[in-house]
């Protein structure tokens, strides 16, 4: 028993012998974040303007003739079955029937260079109906800027019935999408040059000589299968005391 007993203690303390531990190696060091790292300093370029949009109302001067439709006897007036133009509380209002076109011209205007106002409004207009102005017109010849009542506007050369487009329909938010509706048009015109203007507003421009001078008109069309009714107040006319500049020769 005894033996056992001397055995066993000599195994525990065997057992009991710590092992030697081995040097444990020094940690490397943390890194240092660097928050901003250096960068090269970029170098400041300028910035592109666009060029400043063109003056597209150069040469206005004084106001040549003011027009309140209270005369009737400056303005071609008829009446028939099939259209009508009349003045009446300061307006002249034209109506045409189905598929009828009906002008008319101030009977005492010979205009060169100027910019127009006048007023129109529709009260009875669909779709491809057409109303506006007419500029350097005589009976048979003139440019139309024509407004459509589905939301465009184009102009025209008319010349002995012969139609020549001038510049084709251009959707326009100030054209009045059918009626009722009001639309203040203005037209510039210098030399071969017309501009458009809706509600002050620049449309497009067109270049034609054909006709260098004339008097001032209005006119409607109806396109459709209902009638058409537009009445125009309110006439300004400014003269214009600018030239075109001359067109710089291309040299290939």
């Amino acid at each position: 028993m005894t033996w056992i007993l001397t055995s066993c203690a000599q195994l525990d303390a065997m057992l009991a012998t710590p092992t030697p531990l081995t040097a444990t190696e020094t940690p490397l060091p943390t890194p240092t974040i660097i928050w901003f790292p250096p960068s090269a300093t970029p170098t400041l370029s300028a910035l592109s303007t666009k060029a400043p949009t063109p003056e597209m109302l150069p040469g206005l001067g004084s106001n040549l003739l003011t027009d309140d439709f209270s005369d009737r006897f400056v303005w071609d007036i008829a009446s028939s079955n099939e259209a009508s133009a009349d003045i009446k509380n300061n307006r002249i209002t034209l109506s045409v029937q189905s598929q009828v076109y009906m002008l008319s011209l101030r009977n005492d205007l010979v205009l060169t260079d100027y910019y127009a106002e006048i007023t129109a409004r529709p009260s009875l207009c669909r779709t491809e109906d057409t109303y506006g102005l007419l500029v350097r017109a005589s009976a048979s010849n003139y440019y139309r800027f024509a407004l459509a009542c589905n939301g465009t506007v184009r102009a025209e050369r008319v010349s002995g019935g012969t139609r020549l487009v001038l510049q084709q329909s251009l959707p326009s938010g100030d054209v009045p999408p059918g009626a009722p509706g009001e639309v203040r048009i203005g037209v510039w015109t210098v030399g071969r040059e017309m501009r458009l203007f809706l509600n002050g507003r620049y449309q497009f421009t067109i270049s034609d000589p054909s006709f260098p001078s004339g008097s001032l008109g209005v006119f409607v069309r109806s396109a459709g299968e209902t009638a058409a009714v537009v009445s125009f107040s309110d006439l300004t006319i400014q003269t214009v005391e600018y030239v075109l500049p001359t067109p710089t020769l291309f040299v290939p």
